[in-house]
């Protein structure tokens, strides 16, 4: 494998119009292979990606690229009027050739096909082995008729069929369920080329022979690591340890400073004191005394400016190894009110003869893959009167399922999207979850989710991903009455790790009921799940398992 690198940033910098910064001289290599391109919502993983692939231009430096280049963004699914065709990128070519086979001897036709006279078959291999139909039908489907995880698999597709010798992927694995996961994780161990990856997708990262960190808190502002994110996570808990120790030595030594100081301070006040005895009792003159006291502020003075000096030296490699080992704030809440009895009925749902329970603070996951009826699923459970769910309901599962009971506890729901476009700041969105609420317990509440004083009164539309998710979470966390049953909705498609990390902290004191959608097992492993309703396909249609999960089932 070529050890140069398939992409240079050289001290590139970059802002929209409207002056806001995104990027400031930022220096990186992506080297040949799987590179994952990870940091927090806001630090600019997508502008460096359309930099990368030519889309946007920097305002300094440059970005040099060896070989071609294909781009996956994250919008493949919502692009109006496309075909998987147009996905896949052999529209142009397949027009060509139904040109040629109409008696077209146009030259401009046979040099948009070049040598690829057999693209259409081999589109729909490569379409068949990330997961979709394999025939040629499947071409002119609309892209507005396939599933978010079926347009990603078909651009997934298309960039591979592209054969460039840089791909970038922009959080592939946000709308595939989990075979469709474990096939991109194929696709991408035999990868060609080099692929740079921007995910938070943990089992993803795993994937990868690199780890680029956007982090703008660092000098040059970017971590490199060769390894996988669990190899990158480890050496960076190692780095926390070391930094944590400095920080302890260096307030060790402060403490002694100040400590030695202190008494240097007494023992003259002592030797002040002695001298000043000695004086009236050995009938020195006015000018001896004089002379010893002169000298000995002297020497005050100086073991003063020597101390001072210890002081401030040790003062600032405190704050040194203070800013080392600063960890990412965390969520911690007491949430007393969502507490339920283990006895206590929420919801059931009559599936045929069985009955599926959810009591007390059970925590329960809905699985499956894409398009199997989950999000049905749940709305049923949460007791949805609609003619149109149920006529859906009976053509997509293979028994009758109806609601036995609507949750009987009050329920919160966090989902892909939030209603915040309806506020004009958060204040206003938490005030209007708890109505009874004082503008300062709304700060105070918005505070608990690390929305400062500076983000309170910031329109909604110019929050960050992560920043939203916070104020959703304290609405929904929050609200009046509190929530006892919490329903997750894919809640982390597109929510970095940061992000992730402080839901399953903001959970960590609930103590009511809770159902998540997701095809995410470890968010779930994490969250404490213990049962899991199993959605799989079948001749007569959707069947349901009600199984128990352990740890290991979730590993």
């Amino acid at each position: 494998m070529p050890s140069h690198p398939s992409v240079v940033v050289d001290h590139i910098s970059f802002s929209w119009a409207d002056g806001t910064p995104v990027l400031t001289d930022l220096s990186c290599t992506v080297p040949v292979g799987r590179t994952g391109l990870i940091g927090d919502n806001g630090t600019g993983k997508t502008t460096l990606l359309r930099l990368v692939a030519g889309e946007l231009t920097p305002s300094s430096g440059m970005v040099r690229v060896t070989g071609d280049i294909a781009l996956l963004p994250q919008d493949v699914a919502t692009r109006p009027g496309s075909t998987v065709s147009d996905l896949l990128g052999i529209s142009a070519i397949r027009r060509a050739l139904r040109a040629i086979e109409a008696g077209s001897v146009d030259p401009y036709d046979y040099q948009t096909i070049g040598d690829d006279w057999d693209i259409e078959p081999r589109a729909v291999a490569q379409l068949a082995a990330i997961g979709l139909p394999g025939d040629e039908s499947i071409l002119d489907r609309p892209v507005a008729g396939l599933s978010g995880g079926e347009a990603t698999l078909a651009g997934l597709a298309g960039v591979r069929l592209a054969g460039a010798g840089v791909t970038l992927l922009d959080e592939p694995t946000n709308n595939l369920d989990a075979d469709s996961r474990a096939r991109l994780h194929d696709q991408l161990d035999q990868w060609p080329g080099s692929v740079l990856v921007v995910s938070h997708d943990r089992e993803l990262l795993e994937h990868v022979d690199t780890i680029i960190e956007l982090d703008p808190t660092v000098p040059g502002g970017v971590r490199n690591f060769t390894g996988t994110l669990s190899g990158y996570q480890e050496v960076r808990r190692a780095e926390q340890q070391t930094a944590d120790q400095k920080l302890r030595e260096a307030d060790a030594e402060v403490r002694r400073i100040k400590r030695q100081a202190a008494a240097d301070q007494q023992h003259r006040a002592q030797r002040d004191r002695a001298g000043r005895r000695d004086a009236a009792t050995s009938g020195m003159g006015k000018g001896a005394e004089h002379f010893f006291a002169n000298r000995a502020e002297k020497n005050a003075a100086a073991t003063g400016r020597a101390r001072g000096e210890q002081a401030a030296e040790a003062a600032a490699a405190r704050d040194l190894a203070d800013a080392a080992a600063r960890r990412p704030d965390r969520i911690r809440i007491g949430l007393p009110a969502t507490r339920l009895a283990p006895d206590r009925q929420v919801l059931a749902l009559s599936v045929a003869e069985r009955t599926l329970r959810l009591d007390g603070p059970e925590r329960i996951r809905i699985e499956g893959p894409n398009g199997v009826g989950k999000s049905t699923l749940i709305r049923i459970a949460l007791g949805a009167a609609d003619p149109q769910l149920t006529d859906r309901a009976a053509a997509l599962f293979a028994e009758p399922v109806t609601s036995l009971w609507a949750p009987r506890v009050p329920v919160g729901v966090i989902s892909q999207r939030d209603d915040l476009n309806a506020f004009a700041t958060p204040l206003d969105a938490v005030r209007d979850a708890c109505p009874a609420s004082t503008v300062n317990q709304a700060r105070a509440v918005l505070a608990t989710v690390l929305v400062g004083a500076s983000m309170v009164d910031r329109p909604i539309g110019a929050l960050s991903g992560g920043e939203r998710f916070r104020v959703a979470l304290a609405r929904m966390l929050f609200a009046e009455p509190a929530p006892q049953l919490l329903v997750l909705d894919e809640p982390t498609n597109n929510l970095d790790m940061s992000s992730t990390d402080h839901l399953v902290e903001a959970l960590a004191d609930y103590q009511g009921a809770l159902m998540i959608v997701s095809h995410d097992a470890s968010l779930s492993e994490r969250l404490g799940v213990d049962r899991a309703w199993s959605l799989s396909r079948s001749d007569e249609g959707t069947r349901i398992e009600d199984r128990p999960v352990g740890r290991s089932a979730m590993l």
